[in-house]
């Protein structure tokens, strides 16, 4: 037996263990072999998935997320948060990641409870670990279950089963809340986020598999992989006028590439204080 398939069947112990179970949908890759998992093992029935609006995420993925549950043949749930009008996440520090979950985890924690199901689950996978995610102190106060990393699945190994369940989201890029496109300290607003958003958005429909740009202050810090990098050069003047249009005085290419949390990069994780 493979070390894959020895992942796999913790994972259908553990789902089976739970009886019922509220999953944080977001139409990506690890949330979506979650809840195809949770379906199998637990029937329709038992597995309700939730998908959260939210100002700092792009409405196209919140209705992507729908189309696909629809597709899977279960209902999704719709709920909403107004992260901007927590000012604890307006203040766009480290600790706001917490209160950001917090707020997530307590509506799908109310929805469980209404529907009289045993756990919440997320997507979170061992990956995860391996970088500065203050919303583990959410996660925990709320005992929402990572499955994915409980049975121990990196995010190449969710990449494989989820093709293997032929799964269309099996080789889709990351998400990310678009506040981490803003440097720690610089108060989070919409038009700063809807500036990133149609700036992402531009550049995505040019042929870029993903595109993240960071947010400094007059400065647009273009991250692509380094296989897209030709995309953007090609394009750079129809990218620079856009991205003038939007409002950034100066539009530049960040050498290092596209990589997550590297706005993290500029701050000492290590003794960097929760609440």
């Amino acid at each position: 037996m493979t070390e894959l398939l020895n992942k796999e069947n913790t994972l259908d112990t553990l789902l089976k263990e739970m009886e019922s179970v509220v999953i944080a949908f977001s139409g990506g890759v690890d949330s979506s072999l979650v809840l195809k998992k949770a379906i199998n093992v637990l029937g329709k029935e038992n597995v309700k998935p939730v998908v959260v609006k939210s100002e700092l995420f792009r409405n196209e993925e919140f209705n992507k997320a729908i189309e696909l549950g629809h597709e899977l043949g279960i209902d999704v749930v719709e709920t909403e948060m107004a992260e901007l009008q927590d000012e604890n996440i307006v203040r766009n520090t480290p600790e706001s990641w917490y209160y950001s979950k917090r707020l997530m985890y307590s509506k799908l924690t109310d929805i469980k409870e209404t529907l009289g199901f045993n756990y919440v689950l997320d997507g979170m996978i061992m990956d995860d670990l391996e970088d500065f995610r203050p919303g583990l102190k959410a996660r925990d106060e709320f005992k929402v279950r990572s499955v994915l990393q409980e049975a121990k699945l990196y995010k190449t190994e969710v990449r494989e089963l989820s093709k293997k369940y032929d799964l269309p989201v099996w080789n889709k890029p990351a998400l990310c809340s678009l506040a981490s496109r803003i440097p720690y300290g610089e108060a989070l607003s919409f038009t700063k986020v809807n500036k990133v958003n149609e700036a992402e958005k531009y550049i995505l429909n040019l042929g870029v598999n993903n595109v993240r740009v960071r947010y400094h202050q007059n400065i647009a810090r273009i991250e692509v992989s380094e296989e897209d990098l030709a995309t953007v050069i090609k394009n750079k003047d129809n990218i620079t006028l856009r991205l003038k249009e939007l409002g950034f005085d100066y539009v530049t290419v960040d050498l290092e590439g596209y990589r997550t949390g590297s706005m993290n990069e500029v701050i000492d994780t290590k003794n960097t204080k929760l609440v």
